[in-house]
């Protein structure tokens, strides 16, 4: 390794890893604001908040790569262009192309690792993050037992308190607590002037310490409603205690979320489409069978493809048809009617074989169009790093917001029109790379010719060069004849 590659992957070193760590922050930071209503309130500890945030942060990886590239790039050829460092290299008889060429070399290596990464660890982080996330979102909200509202969380049990004092709100006034276990409506009530509430067992039970109540027990008479029976037990001490285990995150088995096709790699996801497209070309070549019980004079099945055409432009004689009578059309309106409903039926089958087959390929793709993203953003940033030759958190990151901005956008449009068969599912999920692909290859022509593109001339001359003749006196400078 030369000199010049070593000066070159220093600089590009540092950037790259801090801007590659405050991505993940950022991108990280947006993901939990979509779940933060599911993990709020629940009391589910560190470890577990830690784990989810260990696997979301592992997902959003690929996604991270391809910003981090091009903010690193850009920052590193700019800074290196507004040290003069480029035009020194240059001035030794370098070429732009192999001052380019160690970051290059890293950004084909960080491709093959996204690319390793998208088939291998994100399966495997799907299912790991969003089985916790299902886990967390049964997960019932933290013990809280407020002033004059009914709190139902403890199964069995509702119980409402007047008002709470003391340090830490654990001495309650005015206690209401029905008993719902036997399933008898309210007919169990425990009523109660003060009290003091505490955990037991660490954290497993909860404790309520009452004091000067009463009992009151409705027993019904099956037989005779007015003659049912009421207890009333008095007490001046009585502790209750609640099972808590319902608090408790329950862990659901992983393997019930295997075969989603997130968790799935990509031969599975192969094996998956071809699957679907099996059963989505059995489902066409039976519809034509399907319909031989609503027609009479006319079989799918016996005649062939050139057969029914010809039948289909048969002219009968009126001589020869029988009568019409009110019976023969009544069955030929249910017949017509059962054959359409048969046909949307039909059709919302096909649709939905299709639209899964569909989204199936979108995740195979998915993976390799990620990983381009990664020499692509390089594409982009270093040249244009080359051309505005300014460094620093200031323009790099401007420009590379808005290009990760339009590439962002692209992406989840092409996306869509793939899901909604607009465009092929191929061309729908690389449409972002399709469409910034020629603008690097326009910014790489540009900086090796050392063109001038944020300069005033350049554009005042481009009309001239692209053949506008109706704009070359309004593009000529001053002073030119």
């Amino acid at each position: 390794m030369k000199k010049l590659d070593k000066l070159i992957l220093k600089a590009f070193a540092g950037p790259f890893l801090l801007t590659f760590a405050v991505v993940q922050f950022i991108l990280l930071t947006q993901t939990l604001l979509k779940y933060l209503d599911d993990i709020i309130g629940k009391d589910l500890g560190l470890p577990v908040i830690g784990k989810l945030l260990f696997y979301l942060s592992v997902l959003i990886v690929p996604t991270s790569l391809p910003l981090a590239v091009l903010l690193s790039s850009l920052m590193t050829y700019g800074s290196m262009g507004e040290h003069h460092e480029l035009t020194a290299i240059k001035a030794s008889g370098i070429a732009l192309t192999r001052i380019l060429r160690p970051v290059l070399v890293v950004s084909v290596g960080l491709l093959m690792a996204s690319f390793w990464f998208n088939k291998t660890i994100v399966p495997k982080a799907n299912l790991k993050a969003y089985s916790l996330l299902w886990d967390v979102r049964q997960q019932k909200l933290a013990l809280d037992i407020r002033e004059g509202v009914f709190y139902g969380g403890i199964p069995g049990y509702t119980i409402k308190v007047d008002h709470k004092t003391g340090p830490n709100k654990d001495r309650l006034h005015g206690v209401m607590i029905y008993d719902h276990t036997q399933r008898t409506g309210n007919a169990t009530v425990m009523l109660a002037d003060s009290g003091r509430m505490f955990t037991r067992f660490n954290g497993a039970y909860l404790g309520l310490e009452l004091f000067h109540g009463h009992n009151y027990v409705e027993q019904p008479d099956a037989q005779n409603r007015a003659g049912a029976s009421f207890i009333r037990q008095g007490f001046d001490h009585n502790v209750v205690t609640f099972s808590l285990a319902s608090f408790d995150l329950n862990r659901t088995k992983e393997e019930l979320f295997q075969t989603n096709r997130m968790m799935l790699t990509i031969p599975q996801l192969r094996a998956g489409t071809d699957s679907l497209q099996h059963s989505l070309d059995l489902a066409r070549q039976q519809m034509p069978r399907q319909l031989d019980a609503y027609y009479t004079y006319l079989r799918f099945d016996t005649l062939g493809a050139a057969a029914n055409r010809r039948v289909a432009h048969w002219q009968v004689p009126v001589r020869r048809m029988p009568k019409l009578t009110a019976p023969m059309a009544e069955q030929a309106a249910n017949r017509a009617r059962n054959l359409r409903e048969s046909f949307k039926v039909t059709a919302n089958k096909l649709d939905d074989l299709a639209r899964n087959s569909a989204q199936y390929r979108v995740e195979i793709y998915n993976k390799y169009a990620q990983s381009v993203a990664v020499l692509l953003m390089f594409l982009i940033g270093a040249p244009l790093g080359s051309i505005i030759k300014k460094g620093g958190l200031g323009v790099p990151i401007l420009v590379s917001i808005l290009f990760f901005i339009v590439y962002y956008v692209l992406t989840i449009t092409g996306t869509k029109y793939a899901k909604e068969f607009v465009l092929p599912v191929g061309l729908g999920v690389w449409m972002a790379n399709l469409v910034l692909l020629p603008v690097g290859l326009f910014l790489l022509f540009q900086a090796y010719n050392d063109s001038g593109l944020l300069e005033v001339d350049f554009w005042r001359r481009l009309p001239r060069r692209l053949g506008f003749p109706g704009l070359r006196r309004l593009t000529k400078p001053k002073g030119e004849e």
